[in-house]
């Protein structure tokens, strides 16, 4: 086997030893793919501002999300389809979660069910209900994009709460205008997402983003980040930046297809190395203590005069 140092060399790997349809299916974009590219690129822009000669002994990277208690910042998001990356798909995954102490989300488009996933023992998991998706000339995107009600409105999120008890969170908001939204319709969270890049092109960087939801939503519900996250720096800015935690996908597609449950398990422990470092070189010993004062963004870097 060789030696994976960090997660984004699973993709490497998973693009030689999956059919290209596949591998094209898992790591592509909508379009010209600008958004895709950008996801990870807006992370790059974003500096540190590191605190010194603090005693980090003792790191707590623990934290509560939606009452369940995790043990790191960093979750699974929704992938579809995943017994094309291995036999196991979804089974794996939620074993390798469920061992490292952190939610799974299950997509709309498993190919395991709920029952399945549930009987390989317990663990935190969340289900992703899906509205969207990409459409073009493939008969995947066009059977699903059949199943789609486009009538899907903000009043479908009060319809969910009368025959749910369960917390509802809004994927896909991008804007301060849908954070206020999300708030006025009792979502319980929500997860700035542009869906990997996969729908509309063009779109902001979801780490560009974050800011402006953070503000608009002013400590009333959760605010979480997926898209782009490839190392505990990552984490970290975003929750500098505000975001009480992260979903990680195609790495999660990645590290299936190349090692199976162990490949999740070895991506998952990196992210949470990468980022117990990045607290202790940043002085930071608990996720509380990471705040906007430890980054730069290229709003910062803007001149006064010039806003």
């Amino acid at each position: 086997m060789e030696l994976i140092t960090n997660v984004s060399e699973y993709e490497r790997l998973a693009k030689e030893r999956l059919p290209k349809m596949v591998y094209d299916y898992y790591a592509s974009g909508a379009e010209d793919q600008w958004t895709l590219k950008e996801n990870r690129e807006a992370f790059s822009r974003i500096l540190f501002r590191p605190r010194i000669l603090v005693d980090v002994s003792h790191i707590d990277m623990a934290t509560n999300v939606l009452g369940f208690n995790i043990s790191m910042p960093i979750m699974i998001a929704p992938s579809a389809m995943q017994k094309m990356a291995h036999p196991e798909g979804e089974l794996a995954t939620a074993r390798a979660a469920a061992a490292a102490g952190t939610a799974m989300t299950l997509s709309s488009w498993a190919t395991s069910s709920v029952e399945e996933v549930n009987s390989v023992g317990p663990g935190i998991r969340f289900f992703q209900l899906y509205v969207g998706f990409m459409t073009n000339d493939s008969g995947l995107a066009s059977y699903v994009a059949s199943q789609v009600d486009r009538s899907l409105s903000w009043k479908d999120v009060k319809w969910l709460q009368t025959i749910t008890s369960l917390p509802i969170l809004v994927k896909g908001v991008v804007t301060a205008e849908d954070t206020r939204l999300a708030i006025e319709y009792g979502a319980a969270g929500i997860i700035v997402s542009n869906h990997g890049a996969r729908q509309l092109d063009y779109v902001p960087a979801t780490i560009s983003c974050l800011e402006e939801v953070v503000r608009e939503a002013k400590g009333r519900l959760p605010v979480f980040l997926d898209g782009g996250v490839r190392r505990g720096t990552d984490v970290f800015k975003a929750l500098a930046l505000g975001a009480s935690g992260v979903f990680i996908g195609r790495p999660v597609l990645f590290s299936l297809a190349v090692d199976g449950e162990a490949g999740v398990r070895k991506v998952l422990q990196m992210l949470r190395d990468e980022l117990e470092l990045t607290m202790a070189l940043s002085g930071c010993t608990s996720l509380r203590e990471i705040t906007r004062s430890h980054v730069i963004t290229d709003s910062d870097r803007i001149p006064r005069s010039r806003l």
